[in-house]
């Protein structure tokens, strides 16, 4: 498959091709060599024609210097005058975030073109950043076949720039390890575990498969005891995949998006992990973690929204959570994110009817219409006002008692709906 022909994901050739790159840049000493084959290898996994590297001037307000690839030397030559930031190029520099126009001629911004410059049109730019400031911008035009850029170019830019800030920094250091190397490798192993994943999930086209897959795998990637994956509905998190030997979060049940944990996570954008699971006040999380001490989850994300979270419990060998392992659950969530989100409207509705009716059978096995729904906010309550109690805390005790009455009354409203629906 070439990339122009790429789809609207990261597929295995080339989040394969962007691996053996990291792998290549960790021993790449030259930044000039290093910047050369980011900008080939972004031509080649994109189809674009062109692709350059803008570096900020000190002022971080212009372009100091532009390094291209793909312009023929003569037509280099012949253009006039290198870019400076204005027009388009100009939008990174106010707003550092990626860029993706579809015909830049007729973008409000266009400064149009210096003279001898070859005709472009579809655009992408995604910025390099150096310890959270801007240091560059990494731009692609002109996608072959006339095609635009999709997201699965805008993820690859999106990596290889972020290489492109490593190469940077290992330059500045004259090539010594440091956080910025040790960093890239963890990139290196995310990468792969989207590949293994990936392979797992193969050719499979239901939804509800895939997310199975997708926690049986990241469950062995992480070595932890039970994997969870929570989609968001009606303002509620529903468990759409478990995987296990003992899940203890059960296929179909819900808790309230506004858990701390997981509303910690969705709003950051980032991975967290939780030691004492247990003593966390609110967590319907820990409250669904029953018996699990530790936990670490990564968010879902779609774009900028956050759709759901993705959670481990309990490493197999008793240690904790680890920083290196947070990469891989992120590999595991981007990819359970990719497969949410390019789903068919039918399939997500099939998944949502399924997960319906899981939740419709646990409790009618259980034997009381809201079993499970008011026994883990009961437990959750119960938790919160112990660990209130222990610590002898009179401010601790009143906000915890504040925030049990608040979930009280949404639990009685709850109950209060359920009873008028008598498909419950």
């Amino acid at each position: 498959m070439t990339a122009a022909s790429s789809g609207s994901r990261l597929d295995d050739e080339r989040l394969r091709r962007l691996l053996d790159e990291g792998r290549a840049l960790s021993s790449e000493r030259e930044l000039d060599r290093a910047l050369e084959r980011l900008l080939g290898l972004a031509r080649e996994l994109t189809g674009a024609r062109y692709a350059a590297i803008g570096v900020l001037d000190e002022r971080r307000e212009g372009l100091a210097d532009f390094i291209t690839a793909g312009l023929h030397p003569e037509v280099q030559a012949a253009i006039s005058e290198l870019p400076r930031g204005r027009g388009v190029l100009g939008l990174l520099l106010t707003d550092p975030a990626p860029v993706r126009i579809a015909d830049v001629t007729q973008h409000p911004l266009s400064y149009g073109f210096p003279p001898g410059h070859p005709a472009m049109r579809s655009f992408l730019g995604v910025p390099i950043l150096i310890g959270g400031e801007p240091w560059g911008n990494l731009y692609l035009a002109d996608k072959q076949l006339g095609l635009k850029f999709d997201e699965g170019d805008e993820e690859s830019a999106t990596v290889l720039s972020a290489w492109a800030a490593i190469a940077v920094e290992n330059a500045r250091l004259g090539g010594r390890p440091d956080r910025r190397q040790i960093e890239l490798q963890r990139s290196v192993r995310a990468l792969e575990a989207r590949i293994q994943i990936a392979r797992a999930v193969g050719s499979e086209t239901r939804l509800e498969r895939m997310l199975a897959l997708i926690a049986e795998r990241s469950r062995a990637l992480v070595h932890a005891s039970a994997v969870a994956i929570l989609l968001e509905h009606d303002d509620e998190l529903v468990v759409a995949a478990v995987a296990g030997e003992r899940p203890r979060m059960i296929l179909g049940s819900r808790i309230a998006r506004d858990e701390p944990i997981a509303a910690r996570v969705l709003a950051s954008g980032r991975s967290a992990r939780v030691h004492d699971l247990p003593e966390q006040p609110r967590s319907g999380l820990g409250a669904h973690g029953a018996a699990a001490g530790a936990g670490m989850f990564a968010p879902l994300q779609i774009g900028e929204s956050g759709v759901g979270v993705i959670g481990a419990l309990d490493r197999l060998d008793g240690t904790r959570f680890r920083a290196d392992d947070e990469p891989l659950l992120e590999a595991a969530a981007a990819s359970a994110a990719t497969a949410v989100g390019t789903a068919p409207p039918a399939e997500r509705e099939r998944l949502r009817d399924a997960l319906t009716a899981a939740d419709r059978e646990r409790r009618r096995s259980a034997g009381e219409p809201q079993d499970q729904r008011l026994l883990h906010a009961l437990g959750s309550l119960r938790e919160a006002l112990a660990v209130a109690h222990r610590k002898h805390d009179l401010a601790l005790w009143q906000r915890t008692g504040a925030e049990a009455i608040e979930r009280i009354e949404r639990e009685l409203e709850s109950l209060r709906a359920s009873s008028r629906d008598p498909s419950r």
